[in-house]
């Protein structure tokens, strides 16, 4: 019986790998499909095409489940409303209305967490095969386990963002055997000791990586030079990048300073300067998930009103949502706004980009006591969106108002504002639009995980 990659299966928790195929009993049962690697195959001295195939599966799978993810944390956020024609949860248990709840047994939970552990068991798989080849340099080595431990560390950030206090399981390397979920405190610092793992592997990576990455190629710096993310020093960058992003959720302000310095953080350079996840119309490739056109009908997203309501005067950002010729309503719910941060169905989404980096930078001197440069950074992102430099109190109470505000706009339909009300208390400032709902703080662990 031979495990084949090629469709991935997974259990409650995390892929596992391909359906087996029982062949004939006959002379070619132990030859190889070249079409259809096994895992055995992969296992013992995988080929640079084999880790490759891996490498690509690994971006790709990370694509998956991204809508619902959005919709779980824009929703519960008061950034957007979620209007669907076919499933009323949007409405009803993300924003806890009358007596509904989150359910810990459908698929705006389940989603969600079993895709982000493909990813993860996939990264897995990459490490076991880069360990276990001789086919490939030491560069080679290093370059394949930066890359998949950066992954991995970033998969389960993201189902740890959605889990919170109720914690993530961190040990998944064999499915039939896994690991207890652990807390929050204790996931974030695993996943901060990953990325750091990461990053050593990849200063040992050499100059150029043997695999490709989509969504990765590169960005224009304020000097006018091309920086790649595709290659070790660029994807370095992004790796520390992202553990800056957890040094503030650990509330490590001198530690995210720090990181920042060796990420592509840059005052000067453009706000959209970063890596994205890509989608295309080619056969077999994927649709951007967060898009639909405006004023659609049936399947929409809706700006909650509070973003115009709550916006400045001259604020580019306003542009992030459109007026739609007809209101749309559901559920006692309703707004006049399309979220309309992606023009078309091909357009990338950001895993982390530039203008979030000056942000996290702004806010580690707000926590470090270096209001002076906290306001200097801010006014960046000021003028960056048409707006006077700030002439508010500079006290640490102040700044840290003006920059929620700033990641509240620059960040919208990105992942952040309900981490961010989260991460200072501020939940009970968002904004319950019928009486009786509820903003949530941890979505629940998936029932077939306590089964």
């Amino acid at each position: 019986m031979k495990r084949y990659i090629k469709q991935l299966k997974y259990k409650p928790l995390v892929a596992m790998l391909a359906m087996a195929m029982v062949l004939p009993a006959c002379e070619l049962d132990d030859i190889p499909d070249p079409n259809n690697p096994t895992v055995e195959s992969l296992l013992q001295n995988a080929t640079v095409d084999d880790l490759n195939n891996l490498v690509v599966g690994t971006v790709s799978g990370m694509r998956n489940g991204l809508g619902t993810y959005y919709d779980n944390v824009g929703v519960i956020g008061r950034e957007h409303y979620r209007f669907s024609g076919a499933d009323p949860r949007f409405t009803s248990d993300l924003l806890g209305a009358v007596n509904a709840t989150l359910d810990n047994n459908t698929f705006y939970t389940t989603t969600p967490w079993s895709t982000r552990y493909r990813v993860v068991k996939n990264t897995n798989l990459l490490i076991e095969a880069v360990n276990n080849t001789e086919l490939i340099t030491e560069e080679q080595r290093q370059a394949y386990l930066g890359f998949a431990k950066t992954i991995k560390a970033y998969q389960l950030l993201l189902n740890l963002t959605m889990m919170n206090e109720n914690g993530i399981r961190l040990d998944v390397e064999d499915p039939d055997n896994l690991g207890p979920i652990v807390d929050k405190a204790t996931a974030l610092a695993a996943i901060s000791e990953l990325f750091d793992e990461a990053a050593a592997h990849i200063a040992q990576a050499g100059e150029s990586f043997p695999f490709p990455l989509a969504g990765f190629s590169g960005n224009s710096t304020a000097s006018g030079e091309n920086e790649f993310f595709d290659e070790p020093a660029g994807f370095l960058k992004f790796n520390r990048a992202l553990a800056a992003r957890v040094a503030i959720y650990r509330g490590n302000f001198t530690e995210a300073l720090s990181l920042l310095e060796d990420s592509f953080f840059d005052l000067t350079a453009p706000f959209d300067r970063g890596v994205y996840y890509v989608f295309s119309t080619s056969p077999g490739d994927q649709l951007n998930p967060l898009y639909f056109a405006p004023n659609a009908a049936g399947e929409v997203r809706i700006a909650h009103p509070s973003f115009i309501a709550d916006i400045a005067p001259n604020d580019d950002r306003a542009t992030k949502v459109s007026r739609r010729e007809q209101a749309a309503t559901q559920s006692g719910l309703t707004g006049q706004y399309d979220v309309a941060l992606y023009e078309t169905n091909t357009a990338p989404v950001p895993i982390i980009r530039n203008e979030e980096l000056i942000l996290i930078y702004a806010e580690a001197n707000i926590q470090t006591g270096d209001l002076g440069e906290a306001v200097r950074a801010l006014n960046i992102i000021r003028r960056g969106h048409g707006l006077q430099p700030y002439t508010g109190p500079v006290t640490q109470a102040a700044l840290i108002d003006e920059m929620l505000y700033q990641r509240r706009y620059s960040l919208y339909f990105e992942g952040h504002r309900w981490v961010d009300l989260r991460r200072y208390n501020r939940l009970d400032q968002l904004p319950i639009d019928r009486a009786g709902d509820d903003v949530w703080v941890n979505f629940p662990i998936p029932f077939a995980e306590n089964i």
